[in-house]
């Protein structure tokens, strides 16, 4: 379970500090999502759990007449983001919960998020006051992850690093959103129409260079579910933990990268 507590302290913080390679992971399905958002006419944009604003930028560059604000609870994340945006006059991060997040005079007609809307405490609550506050006829656009089976990099790291399943696996985390009939329920429960999802895969590549396992190796040590395992162990039991990750990365290894499949839903919604 990943809290709202977390991303506003060592989960933000190691995401702002590794932006650069959590964007690289995900460019496949940023890609993917972009192509999506390109066919939606739109004047404002909201991203939701924006992180370090590689979603909201694309937009931004790629409609310079269009406003978009990136909201996110992280206040390292939006110190990045505002950061890298500069140059960008017609994009804005803001620090704050988009479950209760609301601005007077901005009415989004396209709401977006790659990867943040699966830790809502309360997601029906967080999507009806999306919802209220989105234009009539707005549109909804988001990337989630399916199961943790389909994406190994979380999967084969969780038996690795011997942690249990989930108890709850709705609670807030990056799989919350796996299930599709409970991704319908959440959003139709908030008042959202014409729910869709259509599943994705793309390449998560870990680690590039003269040597992927590596940087690989540090990357998962500082970002997602493995960092947080392994922060929890110590002497000989975490060294025999990162000398069983390191040969299963050896794995995958592909010349001078590391990458693995991974998936996802991207999630389409409107409001009447």
């Amino acid at each position: 379970m990943t809290t709202g507590t977390d991303w506003q302290a060592q989960v933000g913080k190691s995401w702002a500090e590794n932006y650069h390679l959590t964007d690289r992971s995900f460019s496949g399905l940023t890609q993917r999502l972009l192509e999506r958002i390109d066919t939606c006419d739109a004047r404002a944009v909201l991203d939701i759990g924006c992180g370090a604003g590689e979603l909201s930028l694309a937009i931004a560059r790629a409609r310079p007449a269009t406003r978009v604000v990136g909201v996110d609870i992280s206040a390292d994340l939006v110190a990045a983001a505002r950061v890298r945006g500069e140059a960008l006059s017609n994009a804005s991060f803001i620090e704050a919960n988009a479950a209760t997040w609301r601005e007077g005079g901005f009415t989004p007609d396209l709401l977006v998020s790659r990867h943040g809307v699966m830790f809502f405490d309360d997601p029906s609550a967080a999507f009806a006051n999306l919802l209220e506050q989105a234009a009539p006829g707005a549109q909804l656009m988001f990337s989630c992850f399916r199961s943790p089976l389909e994406n190994p990099w979380a999967s084969d790291m969780a038996q690795l690093l011997r942690v249990p399943p989930a108890a709850n696996p709705r609670a807030p985390g990056p799989f919350a959103f796996a299930d599709p009939a409970h991704v319908e329920a959440v959003l139709e429960s908030a008042g959202w129409q014409a729910v869709a999802l259509d599943p994705v895969d793309f390449a998560y590549v870990a680690g590039m260079g003269e040597d992927p396992v590596e940087e690989a190796l540090g990357y998962f040590g500082r970002i997602g579910p493995a960092a947080a395992a392994l922060r929890g162990l110590e002497g000989e039991d975490k060294a025999a933990a990162v000398a069983r990750i390191r040969g299963w990365l050896e794995e995958y290894r592909s010349g001078n990268l590391i990458a693995f499949g991974a998936a996802a839903w991207l999630v389409s919604a409107r409001k009447a």
